[in-house]
């Protein structure tokens, strides 16, 4: 499981060294730094101070980012900050594209070799798990996912528990059931999510999976106490909305944002698509208000779910330990660990 680190006072025991540029630092096996973490903890800010520091370049694992003008709802950095540091996967798709898992993994690929060609440090930065976990063991052996079949099954998953879907999967696949527990939530879901696209049994596509273990990641799952994180995270609907969202989702579905159905299911962007096609009353606003902070409290909980589960992750509550004594350990752990 996760790891949580020992600070005191102002320091970090045995991490105390400014944050100051740094010569590339050469291993065996390459590196690379992924920084996960519940929407709206800081992912972002924490890994453009590493960048800085080590010469490093951003690869994003934001399934709705890649999409060009989801920008305020997606919290995507601004254009300043992508000329100051190189960005990858981001604003590689118009909204009649498509974008999955499978495509995310070939594409990172692609990036960590042009970044490490330049001597420079992969840094992954990102809250979809899903994504992340395909680049440490490999593309997912079955279908694409389809957010409208997952987020049915996680609907369930939600109001019948983990015990209902685990039974109805040892019914369906008892094999692969056998491999797995009650308790891996995202696997079941998953696993249902690949027989109910292909008919075929998780255990038939289990068995033509290939891990690579080509590079070093060095996994940091940074958070928030949810008494911190969840009034943080409506605080920054509230300033998404002062700051236009809403006049980029009624431009973005005049673009043809309804038709992509993996981006209108986006958080905010689906709950916005709603009100819009509501009477618009103050009572729809409020509901809309109300709906959009409750679905993005609950991505987080999922996040936190979905990650207790990677053993890779090294857990760093950021509010108590602050941003630059975290990017600073993260640096570390890139260059001694």
């Amino acid at each position: 499981m996760h790891s949580n680190f020992i600070f005191e006072g102002s320091k970090i025991q045995g991490f105390d060294l400014p944050l100051k540029a740094r010569a590339p630092t050469f291993h065996k096996k390459k590196r690379i730094i992924v920084i996960a973490g519940p929407t709206g903890v800081g992912k972002t800010h924490l890994s453009l101070m590493i960048a800085r520091a080590i010469g490093g370049e951003i690869v994003s694992a934001d399934s709705m980012q890649v999409y060009r003008g989801m920008d305020i709802g997606t919290a995507k950095v601004t254009n300043a900050e992508q000329g100051s540091i190189r960005h990858h996967l981001i604003d590689s798709r118009d909204l009649d594209e498509t974008f999955n898992v499978v495509e995310f993994y070939n594409e990172a690929m692609q990036a960590f070799k042009e970044i490490f060609a330049r001597d420079h440090v992969p840094i992954v930065v990102g809250g979809t798990g899903f994504y992340i976990h395909s680049l440490i063991y490999g593309p997912p052996c079955g279908p694409a996912s389809v957010p409208e079949v997952r987020e049915k099954l996680e609907e369930e998953m939600d109001s019948l528990g983990s015990l209902d879907l685990y039974e109805r999967l040892k019914k369906l696949d008892p094999e692969y059931a056998g491999t797995i527990t009650f308790r891996d939530r995202h696997k079941i879901v998953r696993a249902l999510e690949i027989m109910t696209l292909t008919n075929q049994k998780v255990s038939f596509f289990e068995k033509s999976c290939y891990i690579s273990h080509e590079y070093d990641f060095r996994c940091w799952f940074v958070y928030m106490p949810k008494e911190i994180l969840y009034p943080k995270i409506e605080a920054r609907c509230e300033q998404m909305l002062t700051n236009g969202f809403l006049q980029e989702v009624k431009r973005l579905d005049q673009e043809g944002l309804r038709s992509n159905t993996t981006a209108a299911q986006a958080i905010g962007y689906r709950q916005c698509l709603d009100f819009l096609t509501s009477s618009q009353s103050v009572e729809d606003w409020s509901q809309f208000v109300d709906l959009f902070k409750q679905a993005s409290r609950r991505y987080a909980k999922r996040q936190f779910t979905w990650f207790r589960k990677e053993e890779l992750f090294r857990w760093v509550d950021i509010a108590a330990m602050g941003l630059d004594h975290a990017a600073e350990m993260i640096i570390q752990d890139y260059e001694l660990g």
